[in-house]
């Protein structure tokens, strides 16, 4: 953190990394983290690890090379402060990203968005949550991380409400939010708190909503919409998903500008 300002995310994912890598070595092979020694973690090991992420808990190839990456991280400092393992460093150094397909992302017609905000039951105050959540996601086109950790002083309501985030690589922006979303956070701020660090989407217990957390609700949404709008049966609904969806109404309601 204090060198390479690394962000949270980060930090937690190298976290996950070394979990699920000491884990996996306490099953497969009996070694406790105490009795663990840098020989140990030799390239075939650490190839049997990435093996099983694919195979066993189902991860994409992005994950398993986003874990790759963390291991290689360890061993060049390995290679550095450790002169006597640089030959097993440099075994492990030596392992390919593996090669991904590039897949379409999905989107959802209107009619099925319109679906998935009428769902929640907004007599209730998970239902209130989870129609300003989703529709705040539709309109701002957020990366789900942004929206788990968004704080009052982050919308900007005013004759035309903005909110403001920082996504991945610190890059900040400023999205318009529509009449209908401005309205419908108005009346939530002042459900859940506008202190400026009050977190916007919280879950029952007042922590912010995980990633998790927002995949669960989504998963009830999708469920009960697919009564009203049998079409959802068929699509893969996620958070990415919808992200994706303010894109593809620009480009699909959007008059072609011809020459």
């Amino acid at each position: 953190m204090h060198q390479k300002r690394v962000s949270p995310h980060t930090i937690a994912s190298c976290r996950d990394t070394f979990r699920l890598l000491l884990t996996f070595i306490k099953e497969t092979v009996g070694l406790e983290p105490s009795a663990l020694q840098v020989t140990d973690l030799d390239a075939p090991l650490v190839l049997r690890f990435l093996d099983a992420l694919e195979s066993q808990r189902g991860n994409t190839v992005r994950s398993r090379n986003i874990r790759l990456s963390a291991l290689r991280i360890f061993f060049r400092f390995v290679a550095l402060r450790a002169p006597e393992s640089v030959a097993i460093a440099t075994r492990v150094l030596a392992i390919p990203l593996k090669r991904e397909d590039k897949h379409l992302v999905g989107y959802l017609t209107r009619e099925e968005m319109e679906a998935l905000l009428a769902t929640p039951d907004r007599s209730q105050w998970v239902g209130r949550r989870d129609h300003a959540l989703l529709l705040t996601l539709y309109n701002s086109g957020a990366r789900v991380s942004e929206m788990t950790m968004l704080r009052r002083r982050q919308i900007g309501f005013g004759p035309s409400t903005l909110l403001h985030l920082q996504g991945k690589g610190r890059k900040d922006r400023t999205v318009p939010l529509w009449p209908q979303t401005s309205r419908v956070l108005q009346t939530w701020v002042q459900e859940v708190g506008s202190q400026e660090d009050q977190m916007v989407f919280p879950n029952a217990r007042g922590a912010p909503l995980s990633r998790h957390g927002v995949m669960y609700l989504l998963r009830q949404v999708v469920h009960k919409a697919v009564g009203t709008c049998p079409s959802l049966r068929t699509k893969q609904v996620s958070p990415h998903v919808i992200r994706h969806n303010p894109a593809y109404l620009l480009m699909l309601y959007t008059p072609c500008m011809l020459p």
